[in-house]
């Protein structure tokens, strides 16, 4: 029913964004990859959204890249997997990085997201192959890519980018951006 909203940044509280469209201020809620890629609050921004209708709520869910609302749907269509799994799911990982782990059917990558265990992560391979072929996979750049990623995370959590930089040196190369924000938050609490 809504498919774009375009219009003003007015307020970001995760994981909801609110965007003024015409004096109308729509409440949508967005994953955290959305989230860090948003401009600052007061620019126009253009989302791709999803409105799924609940008897008890109408919930509008809001995407950057059109390739991220079509992964959302195609997770919850998924059995047992509901709308806040999903944001979790693309929160966790890119759609390239989904994609990519369900093309290799490679469930460690899916059980490090926050509320997917081993039977889910199972589930989502078994029910997604095949699926997401229309998300390219990358075909290197993914560890500067999900470098970047994490630093542009911390730094929307309000950290300066010296601060950001030092809790990110050590970081493998290889690790998820998930697990990258977390060990960072991790030194620097330190």
């Amino acid at each position: 029913m809504i498919g774009r909203i375009t219009g003003l940044l007015i307020e970001k509280t995760p994981p909801t964004i609110c965007v003024d469209v015409n004096g109308v201020g729509y409440d949508i809620e967005v994953p955290m990859t959305t989230l860090y890629d948003l401009p600052e609050v007061g620019a126009k921004v253009t989302l791709f959204t999803h409105l799924a209708i609940r008897e008890d709520a109408h919930v509008l869910y809001g995407f950057l890249k059109p390739e991220e609302r079509t992964t959302f749907r195609s997770l919850i269509k998924v059995s047992g997997i509901g709308a806040r799994t999903a944001l979790a799911i693309l929160s966790g990982l890119s759609t390239t990085d989904l994609a990519q782990a369900i093309e290799q059917q490679d469930a460690t990558l899916l059980v490090k997201v926050p509320g997917i265990g081993a039977k889910t992560a199972a589930r989502l391979l078994l029910e997604l192959k095949g699926k997401l072929s229309n998300i390219t996979l990358p075909q290197s750049n993914t560890q500067q890519s999900s470098k970047s990623d994490i630093l542009n995370a911390l730094v929307a959590l309000g950290y300066s980018e010296k601060e950001a930089n030092n809790a990110t040196k050590n970081l493998a190369s290889d690790v998820s951006v998930a697990d990258g924000i977390r060990l960072a938050l991790q030194n620097l609490t330190k």
